[in-house]
Order: C-alpha cells, then sequence, then structure tokens
C-alpha cells in the first residue's frame, strides 16, 4: 500500500514536472515569438496594417514547426512586404515535401519567387514534378525522396512551366531515348537538366553517344550529365588528340582500351592529366586555349582540319623533354653548318 502511494506520488510529481517543463518551453516560445515580431514590425512598419496578432501567430506556427529566429527572420528578409499568411502557406507546402526548415530557407534564398506562388500552384508543380518519367511500380516513398533532392538543389523547378520541362523530359525520353527508369535517375541525380536548353541537352547526349561510344545506361550510371559540355569537350577531345581516346566504329569497337568515363570526368583535373593524360598543367591549359581557338575560328578561312593539325603539332613540341628539344635542335644546327661547308666546298 505504502509503495502504491509512493509510486503514486512519484507519477505525479513527474507529471507535474513535465507539464512545468512543457509550460516554461511554452512561455520561451512566446517570448521568442514576441522577440521576433518586434523586430520584424521595427523593420516593416507595413506589417502594422497586416495586424502584429496576425504575425505573432504566424511566428508561432513557424517555431512550432521547428524553424529559429534566425529562419524566421530570414524568410520574411527574403521577400520584404510579404503577407505572413502566405508566407505561411507556401513553407507548410514545402514541409509537407519532407524538407526540413534549414533547407525550406535555403531554396528559397535561391529562389524568392517560389514565395509569389500560390498554395494551389505549388500543389499541381510538386505533382506534376512526381509524375515526371515515374512509373514502373517505384515506391512512393523513393518518389517523394527524389522530389526532396531536386527541390533542394534545384528550386527554379517550381517556377519552372510545365512546358518547358515537359520539352526537356521528352528529349530524354524520344530524343535520346531514355526509359522511364532511367529519366527518373537522371532527374535524381542532375535536377539541374531541367535548366538546360532542350537543344544543348541533346547536343550533350549525342556527343557522349557518338563521339565517346557511352550508352545509355552508362551515361546515367556515372552522372555525365552533371559535367558542363566544356569540361567534357576539353578532356575529351585533348585524350582524343593524344592517341589516348578513340571513337568507336560501327560495330561500337575501338583498337585501344578507352579510359573509363568517371577517371576521365569525375576525377580532379590534376588526377587526370597525372593518371590518365600523362601531361602537364601547362600543355593542357595551352591546348585548352587552343581548342576554344578551334571553335571560335571554325568556319573561317582557316578550316577545321588545320586547325587540328596546328594543335597537335603544338601538344607534339609541348610534350617533348627539354633533352630532345635541344637534341633536334642541335640536329638542326649540325645540317645546317654541313650544308653550308658542302656549299663552300662545291665551289
Amino acid at each position: 500500500m505504502l509503495g502504491r502511494r509512493l509510486t503514486t506520488a512519484s507519477s505525479k510529481g513527474d507529471s507535474e514536472e513535465r507539464a512545468s517543463l512543457t509550460s516554461r518551453n511554452r512561455i520561451k516560445e512566446l517570448e521568442s515569438s514576441k522577440n521576433v515580431v518586434t523586430l520584424l514590425v521595427e523593420k516593416e512598419p507595413s506589417s502594422m496594417d497586416q495586424g502584429a496578432v496576425d504575425l505573432e501567430k504566424v511566428v508561432i506556427l513557424l517555431l512550432d514547426m521547428g524553424f529559429s529566429e534566425t529562419h524566421i527572420k530570414e524568410l520574411f528578409r527574403i521577400h520584404a512586404g510579404i503577407r505572413p499568411e502566405q508566407l505561411l502557406a507556401v513553407v507548410s507546402e514545402l514541409m509537407l515535401l519532407g524538407l526540413d526548415p534549414d533547407p525550406v530557407c535555403k531554396a528559397l534564398q535561391k529562389n524568392p519567387r517560389i514565395l509569389r506562388l500560390t498554395v494551389k500552384q505549388l500543389k499541381s508543380r510538386a505533382s506534376h514534378l512526381r509524375r515526371l518519367g515515374l512509373g514502373g511500380g517505384i515506391l512512393y516513398g523513393i518518389l517523394l525522396w527524389n522530389l526532396q533532392h531536386m527541390t533542394h538543389c534545384c528550386p527554379d523547378l517550381f517556377t519552372m512551366t510545365q512546358q518547358r520541362i515537359n520539352a526537356l523530359v521528352s528529349v530524354l525520353k524520344d530524343r535520346c531515348l531514355f526509359t522511364g527508369q532511367q529519366v527518373t535517375e537522371i532527374l535524381y541525380s542532375c535536377p539541374r537538366v531541367l535548366q538546360e536548353d532542350p537543344a544543348a541537352l541533346e547536343y550533350k547526349f549525342q556527343y557522349a553517344y557518338f563521339r565517346m561510344g557511352i550508352k545509355q545506361r552508362d551515361l546515367v550510371k556515372t552522372k555525365y550529365f552533371r559535367y558542363s559540355m566544356t569540361k567534357i569537350k576539353q578532356r575529351h577531345v585533348f585524350l582524343e588528340r593524344l592517341g589516348l581516346y578513340q571513337t568507336p566504329d560501327k560495330k561500337g569497337q575501338t583498337q585501344i582500351c578507352n579510359p573509363s568515363v568517371n577517371s576521365v570526368l569525375r576525377v580532379p583535373e590534376a588526377e587526370f592529366l597525372a593518371k590518365v593524360a600523362h601531361s602537364s598543367w601547362e600543355e593542357f591549359e595551352v591546348f585548352k586555349q587552343l581548342l576554344a581557338r578551334e571553335e571560335l575560328e571554325e568556319g573561317d578561312s582557316l578550316s577545321v582540319s588545320e586547325m587540328r593539325t596546328q594543335t597537335w603539332r603544338t601538344l607534339t613540341v609541348l610534350a617533348m623533354t627539354r633533352t630532345e628539344r635541344q637534341k633536334r635542335v642541335e640536329d638542326a644546327e649540325g645540317e645546317f653548318a654541313a650544308s653550308v661547308i658542302g656549299g663552300f666546298s662545291s665551289y
């Protein structure tokens, strides 16, 4: 009986302590919300027209969602003069996608135009993005995870027109012949492809498929679309001119073993030059300048083939060691001296 009383008293004490702790936390939240509201009203006098009471309610709800004072101040700073209820509606929709407070703030910082969208527009965009290339019985949880990642990496997705998004996805499916599953993986690993021009995106695929001999499966696996066209061409053509990379024939065969995509594109430049190209930084820098000039002057009086010949000659000279260069100079001087002596002898 005594044990029961002690247990009851202990449980009652724990409940009171938890209630007291909850009450103290709530008081802190209210004080925090009042501090934030005071700062916001001081910075944005127009907020008074909307009612400081409504503003305080929104701030309390944002605090309940897990946003800090710093987060809330930043949210109102991103779009000065925004109505509190509009901000709350947009943030709530982004939170429903599974984003945490910090990623929400970062997404809105990168693309403040999201705050201008209505709740209906946001829901429509999110629903549309979930449907892009998604099928084949993929679990909804995985789709949601993909969408969270895409929103975090490329928040412009919410303000792009559906026609533009559809056009880019159509290029991947219809022109590049990726499967729905592969399109999903591309959008997840390289969401910024949706910011590219459709023609440029198709060219990037064709360059890899026809010039480099990379098939769709490997393009997805190596995350090829993450890399810029400039970087791809510089490294690939450099290896090609050095004889270290060959375009496959119609049967997909080459006379040499081409380096892997990851060893060409994924590694830092220093590692690429040391382990794959076996060249110096100076040689690569000169080549990049020559390649840029070659592309600019394409179609001018100097033909592309002549430009490539010049580029190859320059690379050949750069690749020679100092001893080889000196030896060639000495041989040339010797031949010249011999020809001069021979000329005098004939007299």
